[in-house]
């Protein structure tokens, strides 16, 4: 009887241990995923995830001057003390237009606080001044290098699940946009696991589609391709899309004048004031110059993400730089470097070269009168204007009293002035013409050089 029962105590035992193990089973097919299919959350694949879900701040680098961060909607601005409200991220091209509308550095933009900044988990912060939005600005990496990942972007829903310390799933969610994943990381402590219901898919930048079936192809996947593209992650928040080959196109379409240029933030206009530079497809580039023509090279190639226009000239250093294409407009090329450097150049597919002959030389001249356009300001020969008519030589100052007189003529396409002796005494003898217009004459003695303009009343 004992040796009876003792077995069949055993027997129990074994029957109930059987049936609990069957239990955990069915439970562990229900709520426990191996090591394999889990990811804790200070992993290296967590933080891809999260970089790649980060808040983009950097389409409203013209009014913050952060990647990091964006303001949220609505809030209003003063341009050149004229208020706007900004109400999506549409409205921010309205301040991009205003701004080209002078191409200068003048334009003033301040922002009225207090503002709300989106940061790059999604949570929110208020600012109630300029020095508050410095100081955080001032924590962020600019150039692309900040830790969000642009290049490539989760395709949603995606379910999720949690575990605890056993392993046990806890709960599961599903989330629809950057912000839902990326708040849902911000929840979680270091230690937790969590798991994703794969496959899931990604776009890539350039719209490819890509699908993974585990965390491996999850990373590899955002390894491969997160600095593939440029971020724009900069303040030049007009460096507008476009390609080499539309550049190249436009350039040699139509001549081009310069209608301005800045070396070191210094405004060199007056030297290169409707100069016309011709774009040729064989890499040849020429300038008529303070009436030369100069000869050079061109070429254009993408570095840095953005589309370069490098210019060579001999003798024209001005130009010598690879200029980064800085917009693309219609009728107009803005090309900048290192932000203290631009060119603006304006299409001359319009233009016609006017004859100058000495016929047209007498013409042009003998209507209404000229002041000299390049003479800098302060020089006494940029408060002066000049009438040549009736082949005679009026010289005016501000007060309209004549301070010389002569006469000049023309033959060959060089003027000769003549008898002047006073204010102008020492401009007697021959110009050659070396450009003439009915608006605007360029005349050349040596290395000196004047640019004449008319003015009429």
């Amino acid at each position: 009887m004992k040796t009876y029962f003792k077995s069949a105590m055993y027997v129990g035992l074994l029957a109930i241990a059987l049936f609990f193990s069957a239990c955990q089973s069915d439970s562990d097919d229900d709520g426990v995923i191996d090591n394999d299919t889990t990811l804790a959350a200070n992993s290296a694949t967590a933080k891809l995830i999260e970089q790649t879900a980060s808040n983009d701040g950097s389409f409203d680098n013209i009014v913050d001057g952060s990647s990091c961060f964006d303001i949220r909607f609505p809030y209003t601005v003063s341009i050149n003390e004229i208020e706007i409200t900004i109400n999506s991220e549409k409205d921010l091209r309205f301040i991009e237009q205003l701004f080209d509308a002078v191409d200068g550095d003048d334009d003033i933009l301040d922002i009225i606080f207090p503002i709300t900044v989106i940061l790059a988990d999604y949570s929110e912060v208020t600012l109630n001044g300029i020095d508050d939005l410095r100081e955080l600005a001032a924590q962020c990496v600019e150039g692309g290098d900040d830790d969000d990942i642009e290049c490539i972007d989760f395709v949603y829903p995606i379910t999720l699940f949690t575990f605890d310390t056993n392993s046990q799933q806890t709960g599961s969610i599903t989330v629809d946009s950057d912000r839902e994943l990326r708040r849902f990381f911000a929840g979680l402590g270091p230690n937790d696991l969590i798991g994703i219901d794969f496959p899931i898919a990604f776009e890539l930048y350039d719209g490819t589609k890509v699908t993974v079936d585990s965390y491996t192809e999850l990373a590899d996947a955002i390894e491969r391709v997160k600095n593939a593209c440029d971020e724009d992650d900069d303040d030049d928040y007009n460096d507008d899309d476009f390609t080499k080959e539309r550049l190249d196109k436009l350039l040699v379409e139509c001549p081009w004048w310069i209608e301005g240029i800045w070396r070191g933030n210094l405004d060199f206009i007056s030297d290169y004031e409707q100069n016309l530079i011709q774009f040729n497809e064989d890499g040849s580039v020429t300038i008529q110059h303070a009436g030369t023509s100069f000869s050079g090279t061109w070429e254009t190639k993408i570095t840095d993400w953005r589309v370069a226009l490098t210019l060579e000239f001999e003798n024209l250093v001005d130009l010598n730089l690879e200029w980064f294409v800085y917009e693309i407009e219609e009728g107009k090329i803005k090309l900048f470097k290192d932000g203290a450097n631009r060119i603006i150049l304006e299409s001359a597919c319009d233009y016609e070269e006017e004859s100058c002959t000495d016929e047209d030389i007498v013409n042009n001249l003998s209507e209404c009168r000229w002041i000299v356009a390049n003479a800098e300001q302060g020089n006494f020969l940029s408060v002066l204007t000049l009438d040549f008519s009736n082949m005679n030589i009026h010289v005016y100052n501000p007060n309209e009293t004549v301070v010389d007189e002569g006469n000049w003529e023309v033959d060959n396409g060089v003027l000769f002035f003549n008898d002047l002796s006073m204010e102008l005494a020492n401009y007697i003898g021959e110009w050659v013409v070396t450009d003439c217009s009915s608006e605007r004459f360029e005349i050349k003695r040596g290395d000196e050089v004047l640019v004449l303009e008319r003015v009429c009343d």
